[in-house]
């Protein structure tokens, strides 16, 4: 099944570069909802929700991993009839009046950007999305506790209370596990307080490439895309065959 959106020349337009970008999301919420109405009549497919990160990561993995190798685009750009060139620029002393677009050239994509497409397309939004999963569930916690106060902290090793030397292994498990719970809560606390930095920067990012796209001021609609140096084209019709 092959999307046009309209336009001309190979470069496309704003709205299917829009368009490309928007579909994993609007997939994944489709899965998640089909598969929370099928778990109703399955019990089973709940585990499927519990590691939803997980499993819609391993399913982009595959159908991002066989349509680079097979079209040199993205799943939701092959739909789209767009397809990914390598930028290469040639300067020679002869072409020193000529326009910059005539020194640009396009080529096939190599080995080693095809697999950092696929750490651009699967694996960061996978960490992005753990990442926003944690940030929510601090914030929660963190509001929960403002309007609650923390009243079970002081119970934590209550189950450990004893004498005599029967409790010095359950007091040293104890104290790995607290350890071990302190430096993850550690963590999610320093990941709450700098995702939202982070986030920001990323979505600042995200427009000033999308607006400069759209105003043909560059050819990358996205940092990645300008990071392993490849532009998204229209695909011939040779290559729609």
């Amino acid at each position: 099944m092959l999307f046009q959106v309209g336009g001309q020349g190979t470069r496309p337009t704003f709205f299917e570069m829009a368009a490309a970008q928007q579909l994993p999301a609007s997939l994944r919420a489709a899965l998640t909802y089909s598969i929370g109405v099928l778990a109703l009549r399955r019990p089973f497919l709940h585990k499927v929700l519990d590691y939803e990160d997980e499993f819609f990561a391993l399913l982009m993995l595959v159908l991002e991993s066989h349509s680079l190798r097979t079209t040199d685009a993205s799943f939701s750009e092959s739909l789209y009839g767009l397809r990914r060139r390598a930028l290469k620029i040639r300067v020679k002393k002869s072409d020193t009046y000529l326009d910059s677009g005539d020194r640009i050239h396009h080529s096939g994509l190599e080995k080693h950007q095809k697999v950092l497409s696929v750490v651009f397309l699967v694996v960061l939004p996978y960490f992005k999305s753990k990442l926003h999963s944690i940030y929510n569930k601090e914030r929660e916690a963190t509001l929960q506790a403002t309007l609650w106060g923390r009243g079970n902290e002081s119970l934590d090793n209550a189950d450990y209370i004893g004498g005599g030397e029967s409790v010095i292994f359950p007091e040293r498990a104890l104290n790995t596990e607290a350890s071990t719970v302190t430096l993850k809560k550690r963590i999610q606390k320093i990941i709450a307080a700098f995702y939202p930095w982070l986030h920001a920067s990323n979505e600042g990012l995200v427009f000033a490439y999308q607006l400069l796209y759209l105003l043909d001021a560059t050819g990358f609609y996205s940092l990645g895309l300008h990071a392993l140096g490849i532009h998204v084209c229209r695909a011939t019709g040779q290559e729609l065959v």
